[in-house]
């Protein structure tokens, strides 16, 4: 059975719900960062990276959203959560997830995690000045250029669309008013009413 290694609030919610979009047997176990769980030697034996998300296979452990994402695509495949057969819309789809986890994610970094880049506290204010107008303006290209509609790609559902609801969610707490993304709005509701996010959703909030 897979195990998916995650903390709420976290890019690791984007995994937890494609694996329950697939189907696929798997059990979760969170990581509490507030213990520094991700530091101890029994998480880093599993990631050496002490990031989530992590997920155990049969063949290994994969780490990095993107990659995760597109394993569960992958492996289950009857769940249509990528266009497999077109090397064009797989690679597109493969692009958005890039600019998520390279840029965007990265953006929203800059204001918790300033510590990685600089140490002088000076510049960690100011990365975390920077961090609305940076995240305002991934959304801004999202929303005008990259989102296709009704989900990220198009017609059909794929493993973007519990990527760019994670990150979403996350907007207000960056100080970015979501109300300026009316697609990228609405998506993120229609997102949560979705039976497999509400049932991830409620297993994070029940685990703290």
């Amino acid at each position: 059975m897979l195990k998916l290694f995650y903390t709420p609030g976290s890019c690791s919610l984007a995994s937890h719900i494609a694996l329950e979009e697939a189907g696929a047997a798997h059990e979760a176990y969170r990581v509490d960062f507030s213990k520094a769980e991700q530091t101890k030697p029994e998480y880093l034996a599993i990631n050496p990276k002490g990031r989530v998300p992590a997920l155990v296979t049969d063949r290994g452990t994969l780490t990095e959203t993107p990659a995760i994402l597109t394993y569960i695509a992958q492996t289950f495949p009857d769940a249509r959560l990528a266009p497999l057969g077109d090397p064009f819309e797989f690679s597109r789809l493969q692009s958005f997830l890039s600019y998520l986890c390279s840029t965007v994610h990265v953006a929203h970094a800059h204001g918790r995690r300033g510590a990685r880049w600089a140490d002088d506290p000076a510049a960690h204010e100011a990365m975390k000045a920077k961090v609305a107008k940076n995240m305002a303006d991934c959304f801004a290209l999202i929303e005008d250029r990259m989102f296709a509609g009704p989900f990220v790609m198009g017609e059909n559902y794929t493993i973007a669309d519990p990527y760019l609801f994670t990150i979403a969610i996350w907007l207000e707490g960056d100080g970015v008013d979501p109300g300026q993304f009316p697609k990228v709005l609405d998506h993120r509701n229609r997102m949560a009413e979705r039976p497999a996010v509400a049932k991830v959703l409620e297993v994070v909030r029940a685990r703290g």
